[in-house]
Parts: C-alpha cells; sequence; structure tokens
C-alpha cells in the first residue's frame, strides 16, 4: 500500500543514520514511533527530568502526526514507557501525558514502568496509533468504560473501538472495590484481567475471537516459572488457533501487588460482523517450550500482527545465546518469513518495537536498531527501542513486533 512518512524539520534524530521515520500513513492507519526529547544530534534535553520530558515527547508526537494531515484527537492508543525506579505515581504521570491531549480526545493507553531507557538521562518513550478516513473525515469514535471503575484519568478510557480496530487499554487486576484481586498471583490475576477484557470487549459486540493481538507485561524473572502459569492461564480463553502475542516481564509494576498487565487489539466489521483471518505459523520458525494457541501472525482485513518474534529452537531454548547482534538478524529473518506467508514483506511495515537485554547503553540500543534499519529501504517503518533487565527465556536477549499492512484485495 502506499504509504506517507513523517520526519518533522528539526525535529529529534537518533546519533545514528537509520532508516526508520518517525511516523507513517498507511490508509486510514497512523503508526508514530517511539517520541523521546533527544536534540537533532541524539542528545538527550532535560535529563530524567519526566514532566518536561513527556510534554516534549508529546510536542514531537504532535508534529509528527500533523505532517500526516492529523492531530492529536485523531490519537486511538498510546503505549508509554516510562522510567520509575518506585517512586512515580502511574496515575500522576499519566494525567501529565493527558494534559498535553485535546479535552474531546478518546484514546486507549498502557503505561509500562521501566528501570532504564536507551540513552543516559532518558526518561519516557511514547508511541501510538492515531486514525483518520482516507477523505480527511475523523473516524467516529465509540469507548467502553467498566462501570464503577475508573483508573484512568482523563481523556483516557478503558478500551476504543474506530472503524474495524478496537484498542483495549492495559488492564490492572482491580476488583470493583479498585483493591488488586489476588496480590501476587499471577493466575488469578490474569483470569480478573481477562474477564474485564472480555466485558469491554462485550459492549462493542465483540469478543476474544476477534483479539488479532495481545500484549502481556508480567512482574518476573527470566524463566519458565514465571512465564508458563500466567501465560498458560491467558491462552485458555483463546480459541486454537489464536491471536498473535507478546509476553515481556518486568522487574515491577507500578503497584508492587500487580503481577500482570494484559491489552488487547481487536478488529470487527463496522457492520458488527465478524471479520475473517489468515494465521500463520511456518513450519521453520521457533516454538514456545509448552502448547499455546497464539500463532506467529494474523491478518486481518489488510492488517497484519505479528507476535514478538525471537531467537528460540522449537524446543523453547535460545539460539545464539546472549549474542544480541545474531538473535536481532534471527528475529528479523522470522519476520520476514511470517509476512512472506501472509502475502506480504518487509516493505509492508508500518511499525516494529524492540525490547532487548540493556539498561541506559547507547551501544547496545545502536547495535540492534542499525541491524533491524538495514532490512527496510529508504524511508522505512516507525520504530520504538525500550531496554529491559531480562526477558522471557534464559539467554533470549531481544523480542520484536511488527505490523504491517497490505491491500483487502491482496
Amino acid at each position: 500500500m502506499n504509504k506517507q512518512h513523517a520526519w518533522p524539520e528539526g525535529t529529534w534524530n537518533w546519533p545514528i543514520k537509520v532508516s526508520h521515520k518517525h511516523a507513517v500513513r498507511c490508509g486510514e492507519m497512523i503508526w508514530v514511533g517511539g517520541q523521546v526529547d533527544l536534540t537533532p544530534e541524539g542528545i538527550v534535553n532535560n535529563p530524567a527530568d519526566l514532566p518536561i520530558q513527556t510534554r516534549q515527547a508529546m510536542h514531537h508526537f504532535d508534529r509528527a502526526l500533523r505532517e500526516l494531515d492529523c492531530d492529536l484527537e485523531d490519537l486511538v492508543w498510546l503505549l508509554c514507557f516510562y522510567v520509575n525506579d518506585g517512586s512515580v505515581n502511574e496515575s500522576d504521570f499519566l494525567a501529565v501525558v493527558g494534559a498535553c491531549l485535546p479535552d474531546d480526545a478518546q484514546v486507549a493507553v498502557n503505561a509500562v514502568p521501566v528501570p532504564a531507557l536507551a540513552y543516559p538521562g532518558l526518561a519516557v518513550e511514547i508511541e501510538g496509533y492515531a486514525m483518520r478516513r482516507s477523505d480527511g473525515q475523523r473516524t467516529e469514535k465509540f469507548i467502553a468504560e467498566r462501570a464503577g471503575l475508573q483508573t484512568l484519568p482523563r481523556p483516557f478510557c478503558q478500551a476504543v473501538r474506530s472503524g474495524r480496530m478496537i484498542f483495549v487499554s492495559g488492564q490492572y487486576p482491580y476488583a470493583e472495590n479498585a483493591s488488586v484481586a489476588e496480590p501476587g498471583s499471577s493466575v488469578g490475576q490474569t483470569r480478573q484481567v481477562m474477564a474485564q477484557i472480555e466485558q469491554l470487549l462485550g459492549q462493542f459486540g465483540a469478543g476474544f475471537d476477534d483479539v488479532v493481538k495481545i500484549n502481556r507485561w508480567y512482574a518476573g524473572d527470566v524463566g519458565v516459572g514465571d512465564f508458563e502459569p500466567a501465560a498458560l492461564a491467558c491462552a485458555s480463553f483463546f480459541p486454537d488457533p489464536g491471536p498473535a502475542a507478546t509476553g515481556i516481564p518486568l522487574p515491577v509494576h507500578a503497584d508492587p501487588e500487580v503481577a500482570i498487565k494484559i491489552s488487547v487489539v481487536a478488529m470487527l466489521a463496522e457492520d458488527g460482523q465478524h471479520l475473517p483471518r489468515t494465521h500463520s505459523w511456518p513450519e521453520s520458525l521457533w516454538d514456545w517450550h509448552t502448547h499455546l494457541p497464539y500463532q506467529h501472525g494474523v491478518r486481518c482485513a489488510g492488517m497484519i500482527f505479528l507476535g514478538g518474534q525471537v531467537s528460540l529452537n522449537k524446543q523453547g531454548r535460545a539460539t545464539y545465546p546472549d549474542d544480541l547482534s545474531a538473535q536481532t538478524r534471527q528475529a528479523m529473518t522470522h519476520i520476514g518469513t511470517i509476512l512472506n506467508d501472509l502475502g506480504a514483506d518487509y516493505s509492508d511495515v508500518c511499525k516494529i518495537l524492540a525490547v532487548y537485554c540493556a539498561s541506559d547503553d547507547a551501544e547496545r540500543l545502536h547495535e540492534n536498531l542499525s541491524i533491524r534499519s538495514s532490512y527496510f529501504e529508504e524511508p522505512g517503518p516507525a520504530t520504538t527501542g525500550v531496554p529491559l533487565p531480562v526477558l522471557a527465556y534464559d539467554s533470549m536477549v531481544i523480542e520484536i513486533d511488527a505490523f504491517a499492512m497490505v491491500d483487502d484485495s491482496d
């Protein structure tokens, strides 16, 4: 599909040359890569100042959207990575983000606390999606909320439907009294969160059969002991074959009693009908150590969602252990294989998100960013790169999400 790319004049830049752009518009979808408070030379502004960096990141976000004939009112989804050593109240952080948005915005959101970001002093990185009709008209939005429980500051909402897309905000396991359900139990909290998601999807006439992508952010360390129980509990809600999936461990959530946070993307025809989809599981690809219904890729009405791609074998063990460059190339090769299986290629990618093992180490970002970038011709997709202490499996050091679009008629 034809794409427009945004790179506003004088905007921030990485200190190395890459093919990525700040935002990509394809049809009615606009994908904005992680926006940060850097100079055009790649130097961090306002080091460690979360409120100021947040406002600057949202300013860059607005500029990227305007270059694509959209604005912040068109936003449907934000994913906010912010540095939190335990001293930041997540609601206060989201209030700062929300204050940068128009009063009548209707946006689903997920805030993800991390120990550090790619460059020393960088405190926040914000990516997201917007939607506007190809004829320039705004898409009509519908929202869903959990009755009696509002845990998000305005103008954020628990779920948003725009056109065929449904975005469900990152769900914390809060019971009706606003307390954390089953503290310390990843399985119990997973069931609570999935019940919340089911209720929100139901307000749009959708269900788990309509989910095309799920992202799980669970508190834990490396290894199957933290990954498997909640993964299996979550998977039990989906048919087989199910959606594309990504599962990322965090050292701790903003509320230390929380063990899991989940967001989903679903698709439903505007007349309420279920949309058919094509699933991809190439024979050459890796597998988890235990059976899960998730697929490596899902194509639905021209949208392609890939599960997080990693360097594992069919038994769920890391290949090229702890080798960031080799694992990045392997994950990108898997992405190409899945895209080809779904009738697409690298040129159809609109955005990628990479989480990799590191702290605030620019060299680690540049090592994998330069490799990821090399798979795309200029101008390339939007991108986000976030360091974490560990990933789900021992010696696995990078996981890459990819999102693409093709013509419905392809």
